[in-house]
């Protein structure tokens, strides 16, 4: 046998498909117990999960951002601009701010409500009815148009590179496969998934960067390290590929990432993302019936706490493999063949990395873990989408129906997604660089949502028509500037006409700066529009006021390891910005 081959063996198709009915079967046996416990179906249930414990929310929140996305776009993109997207993947320190300032404000929301929350019922409580239905509609199009068909279509790449797999049969078998998990398993089933797959996952990324820098290294970790480096400081011009900040305006990635506003048009998306979005708040949202404020929210920020340090791995798993790749590329006796002006050759770094670097029998642990982290994060989105229709708009509609139809509602909410991802490929796949293309996205969206959420929940002089001003009016500008991206190719394209001439401000500037300026534009639209329209009610008011009770919950829920957590998370990410500054 040839351990060292560079191709899946049948000693890995053989564990893959061994590991795969193994983990099948341990899925099915904890939602069969889980139901065997409540004694039949409970949306509530099926849709958030109930109480579990803080480690299984870290890795639930951590495997919920881990898609097909990093394994392809994050190695892609370090295999192209090295750490320059790292911002977005350094934000261990961003998920504690969920912890520790919003979750105790949703679980206000909960007691208030008697319910578990969306996002939409949050906003439907601060500010108006019709907020929170346009945060549905808007966060199902998102889904949709990018999380969904992104993390199919990149898998179609990742399959296609690692298992020879044709594209369409991978992206096409990776949403099927996981809308039946979906169905059948719910939150249980999405929570046991990540469960088994984060470790693989981590180990197996980590035996990928290892064994990639000894590679390089001939044998030496530390000399493949100062390999890595050397060949990445010499790409782009001799700009290099090694530091987060670009500075120099004649560095080929400063029209795309200008100076330090990287940092803030990151730390936007972020926040939207991790303290706002549903598939991830949803995670932290589950609890026993009866249980008390504070154990509920000391397990939620433990859990956001253990999510802090795994988010700290991605850029070590799958973004500085892309870097060892490009630099194993230099060399042609390694097997991997790359160019970095092709964007499908560099997402097909990490593919590549675990078919040339790992040995036979790895190869099928390792892709085990992979293929559960595809199926965990899509299986997110399709959950989360299920809940935005069942909670927010089928619920109102027909109330006092059974528990195993609102279930059954849920499961087909799935089915509707599925066929919309689906049916939404074929125009993503025309419209360029993914990556970017996800990231510009985001940027558009999240202005409105940091800006809704952040108001709403500080100021209580913010008027309900003030939030529904910004969400709806933040939304729609967002959506004129990527109707200008698409039709000037984000901005590339030279426009002619006095309309193009006399807005070019508009279309051409930075999608990191407009991002910065779109937001301060809606804070500012929000104050204005709350001088001339009424107050919010007392029960608004009353939402967001902690009493004093509530208070002493939020003191107890937290001790010294809970900061000592924190302090660790915050320095270590400073460490990372220090040494790649």
């Amino acid at each position: 046998m040839n351990w060292t081959s560079h191709e899946f063996i049948w000693l890995d198709w053989a564990i893959l498909a061994i590991g795969l009915i193994g983990v099948v079967a341990a899925v099915w046996y904890a939602i069969w117990k889980d139901k065997k416990a409540q004694q039949g179906e409970d949306s509530s249930a099926y849709l958030f999960g109930k109480g579990e414990p803080w480690y299984v929310i870290g890795m639930a929140i951590f495997a919920a951002n881990i898609g097909s996305e990093h394994l392809v776009g994050l190695a892609g993109t370090g295999a192209k601009d090295g750490v320059g997207m790292a911002h977005w993947e350094m934000q261990g320190w961003m998920i504690l701010i969920l912890g520790w300032l919003f979750v105790p404000f949703y679980q206000l929301m909960i007691n208030k409500m008697g319910k578990i929350i969306t996002m939409p019922d949050f906003l439907k409580m601060r500010y108006t009815q019709r907020t929170g239905s346009w945060l549905s509609i808007i966060t199902l199009v998102a889904y949709v148009l990018t999380k969904v068909s992104v993390t199919a279509f990149t898998g179609g790449i990742f399959f296609k590179y690692l298992l020879g797999i044709p594209f369409w049969y991978g992206a096409i078998g990776l949403i099927a496969i996981t809308a039946v998990f979906t169905v059948f398993g719910g939150m249980k089933g999405v929570m046991t998934l990540s469960t088994i797959q984060t470790p693989i996952l981590i180990i197996g990324s980590f035996l990928v960067l290892f064994l990639g820098l000894s590679a390089l290294g001939d044998g030496s970790i530390t000399q493949g390290w100062a390999n890595m480096m050397t060949a990445c400081n010499a790409a782009h011009d001799g700009f290099g590929t090694t530091h987060m900040f670009h500075t120099d305006p004649a560095d080929p990635m400063y029209p795309q990432f200008p100076g330090y506003v990287v940092f803030l048009g990151a730390s936007i998306i972020g926040f939207w993302y991790w303290c706002t979005d549903q598939h991830i708040v949803q995670r932290v949202l589950g609890q026993v019936p009866g249980e008390d404020n504070a154990k509920v929210m000391a397990r939620a920020r433990r859990g956001t706490i253990a999510a802090g340090f795994f988010k700290i791995l991605p850029c070590f798993m799958f973004l500085i493999p892309g870097m060892i790749a490009y630099a194993l590329s230099q060399n042609p006796d390694s097997g991997i063949v790359m160019d970095i002006t092709n964007h499908e050759s560099t997402d097909g770094a990490f593919a590549m990395m675990v078919k040339n670097i790992l040995p036979a029998g790895i190869k099928g642990i390792v892709t085990i873990g992979f293929v559960c982290a595809l199926v965990a994060s899509l299986a997110a989105f399709f959950n989360s989408c299920a809940t935005l229709f069942t909670e927010d708009f089928y619920k109102p509609m027909k109330k006092g129906m059974s528990e195993a139809h609102y279930v059954f509602v849920g499961r087909m909410a799935t089915v509707v997604v599925v066929l919309l991802g689906l049916a939404w490929m074929p125009v993503m796949m025309s419209m360029g660089n993914l990556y970017s293309y996800l990231q510009d996205i985001q940027s558009l969206i999240a202005p409105a949502m940091v800006a809704v959420f952040t108001l709403g929940i500080f100021s209580k002089k913010i008027t309900p028509k003030a939030g529904e001003w910004g969400l709806i009016g933040g939304f729609v500008i967002g959506m004129v500037r990527l109707l200008t991206n698409v039709l000037t190719d984000s901005g590339k394209a030279v426009m002619e006409g006095a309309f193009w001439e006399n807005t070019t401000w508009f279309w051409q500037t930075n999608w990191l700066i407009f991002e910065c300026w779109l937001l301060v534009f809606i804070i500012i639209l929000m104050v204005c529009v709350s001088f001339f329209t009424p107050a919010p009610t007392k029960a608004q008011v009353d939402a967001i006021t902690f009493t004093s009770e509530f208070k002493q919950s939020i003191r107890e829920s937290w001790g010294v390891w809970d900061i000592l957590g924190t302090l660790l998370v915050v320095g270590l990410c400073a460490c990372f910005y220090a040494y790649f500054w």
